[in-house]
């Protein structure tokens, strides 16, 4: 059976390819993924909200949020390299990214309170519903993750990556890809962009859902449950980010 591709490079084929067929007699499961994702959701949620409850009383968050990034990136990329200790680092990861999407979520809250008050909430149902209707798709059969949509998503996602990189650099000389300054910010165009990125994101879930399934079957060591689990949590926390950004589009063109 092969290994099939994914647009979350952590769940790349060449990192399960390497870790398949090498266990000490437990093998990972799909159920044992999900719970390990689980808990390291529970972890996300109680630093979010911890950093959330932080900045509404007056706490200066700036520092945790960029130093959560900054860490919770080393840890990723150790993970991705070294997934034999994601039981140890993923549930840091989930800490670290809790304490940056706490920090982000209240702000957006904040500036956005008079003309889209409850954005957060908003970000974060839309969030399970794509995932909850995503998995159900992907469990019914309903869209077949096939080697063409692979390819697709996979192409589509490092554009937006390429993408992304392009217009962090510009930023730098003041030049405006994105459509993130107060005047275009809620321009059509940028409605537009965020729409198709939060399609790829959500699409990706299908492949996040298929690599770990096929991985299970195929008998990989236990650990990679959690590295399965930190990969699926990757995904998710990026199409979160996408629909706050998409939310923010809308109020600013009501706006």
């Amino acid at each position: 059976m092969s290994i099939f591709k994914s647009g979350n490079p952590v769940l790349s084929e060449k990192r399960f390819q390497e870790n398949v067929g090498f266990n000490d007699g437990q093998v990972m499961t799909q159920s044992g993924t999900m719970n390990k994702f689980f808990l390291m959701s529970l972890l996300l949620i109680s630093s979010a909200v911890f950093t959330w409850n932080a900045f509404y009383q007056g706490v200066n968050i700036m520092p945790w949020m960029i130093g959560s990034v900054l860490l919770g990136f080393v840890a990723a990329l150790v993970i991705t390299f070294k997934p034999v200790w994601g039981s140890f680092l993923a549930p840091i990861y989930a800490l670290l990214e809790g304490v940056f999407l706490g920090s982000i979520s209240a702000i957006y809250n904040n500036a956005f309170a008079k003309v889209a008050p409850g954005i957060v909430t908003q970000a974060v149902g839309l969030t399970f519903g794509v995932v909850i209707a995503m998995f159900v798709l992907y469990k019914f059969n309903v869209i077949k993750v096939t080697e063409q949509l692979k390819s697709i998503i996979v192409m589509a996602t490092a554009g937006i990556a390429i993408f992304y990189l392009i217009a962090i650099v510009l930023r730098f000389f003041n030049i405006d890809i994105m459509m993130v300054s107060d005047g275009n910010r809620g321009s059509m165009l940028g409605i537009g962009i965020s729409l198709f990125v939060v399609g790829i994101a959500a699409l990706n879930l299908l492949l996040d859902f298929d690599r770990i399934d096929s991985l299970a079957k195929q008998g990989a060591p236990k650990y990679m449950e959690w590295y399965g689990a930190f990969g699926l949590m990757v995904t998710i926390v990026w199409l979160y980010l996408e629909i706050l950004r998409l939310l923010s589009r809308f109020a600013s063109n009501k706006n």
